[in-house]
Formats: C-alpha cells, sequence, structure tokens
C-alpha cells in the first residue's frame, strides 16, 4: 500500500506539471533543466569517482538490508491489523528515491514534446524494479552499484551540457551525435579523476606511514 501510494503521488506530479512546462518558451526550458541534470549528473559522477577511489567505501547492501530490517521489527513489535511503520517507510522512500526520477521525466518529455514516450519508459523501469522488489525481498548485492552511477552520471551531465547548449542556441558539431562525443568526454575525464585521486590518496597513506 506504501509502495503503491508512492507510485500514485509521483503519477500525480508527472501529470500535473508536465503538460505545464510545454507552455514555457523551449529555449528557457533547455536552459534550466540542462543546468539542473548537470548538477544531478556531477553528483552522481563525484560520488563514484570517490567510491572508486576508495575514498568513499562501497556501500554493503546487505548489512544495511539486515540493520534496517531489524530496527522496523522492533518499532513494529506490536502490530496492528495495519502496519503503519511498513506503509509510511516504503511511501516515503518511493516518494523521496522517485522525486528525482519524476524530474527527468517531466524535464525530457517537456524538452522533447514527448512526455508519454517518457513516462512509459520511467513506468517500464519502475514496474522492473517493483518486481525484483517483491520477487527476492532482499537488496541486489550483486548489482554493480558504482558501474551503475557512472552510468547514470555520464548520462546526466552528457544531457545537461548539451541543453545547456541548446538553450544557449549554441550549435553542436552534428547536432543530436554530439551526445556520444559529450558521453565519452564525461566518462574519460571521471575514469582519470578516479585514478588519479586513488594514486593521490596512496601516496599520502605511504606519506603517512613512514612519519616519525
Amino acid at each position: 500500500m506504501g509502495t503503491a501510494g508512492g507510485v500514485a503521488f509521483l503519477t500525480v506530479l508527472v501529470v500535473g506539471f508536465g503538460p505545464a512546462l510545454q507552455r514555457v518558451p523551449i529555449t528557457t526550458l533547455q536552459l534550466v533543466v540542462g543546468v539542473l541534470l548537470l548538477l544531478f549528473g556531477m553528483r552522481w559522477l563525484r560520488k563514484a569517482v570517490l567510491r572508486s577511489a576508495g575514498i568513499i567505501g562501497m556501500h554493503d547492501e546487505e548489512a544495511i538490508y539486515q540493520r534496517e530490517k531489524k530496527e522496523l521489527e522492533q518499532q513494529g513489535a506490536v502490530r496492528a491489523k495495519l502496519d503503519w511503520v511498513a506503509l509510511v517507510t516504503t511511501f516515503k522512500a518511493v516518494t523521496l528515491e522517485g522525486l528525482e526520477v519524476v524530474f527527468i521525466v517531466i524535464a525530457t518529455g517537456a524538452i522533447g514534446h514527448m512526455l508519454i514516450p517518457a513516462s512509459i519508459g520511467a513506468a517500464a523501469a519502475g514496474v522492473v524494479v517493483i518486481s525484483l522488489g517483491v520477487a527476492l525481498h532482499k537488496p541486489l548485492a550483486k548489482v554493480p552499484e558504482n558501474t551503475l552511477k557512472y552510468a547514470v552520471g555520464v548520462l546526466l551531465s552528457s544531457f545537461g551540457v548539451f541543453w545547456v547548449g541548446e538553450g544557449l542556441k549554441f550549435p553542436w558539431p552534428g547536432d543530436d551525435l554530439s551526445l556520444f562525443g559529450l558521453a565519452g568526454g564525461f566518462l574519460a575525464f571521471a575514469l582519470l579523476t578516479g585514478a588519479w585521486v586513488r594514486s593521490e590518496s596512496l601516496k599520502l597513506a605511504e606519506g603517512k606511514e613512514v612519519r616519525p
């Protein structure tokens, strides 16, 4: 019920705000959305780079799952017919995590006047994730989390820069094909930065070890 309520709330946001954004001048929309997507993407890339360099630890999904499961069991020790702890927790989780997805759906759909295809894509992804959750009842510990963060960060950053350029009426070489160049540039920069940060952190660690 909590998951369904969160999905319904996010759907209302898409239906309510998506068509309204299509009335905004396309160049203004491209510029604003491009900046916001670039901020989203750089945040994901930053975390991916720091994790690959060992500065931020990788998530232990199994340990997190067991800890949160224990906390929820303690909160719901005395269970009523309707478990409000489970309902509120899942509604909050779906809503908070889904807001970023909703923003991307609205932005993509509004700029390309393709709100329905964007919504269908997001809905399909949501069905897959919810189905996996129902079927497995456990975290997807084997999913390469940091690889996904790299991919999402690169894609969002590339679209962000592309749309900022479109909003400023910059003539991209090759038009939409320039997205491949942007994505390749962001990926190469992120990987090189990760390697450099890892190297510097190792040098720093070695330096600390030889100090008296």
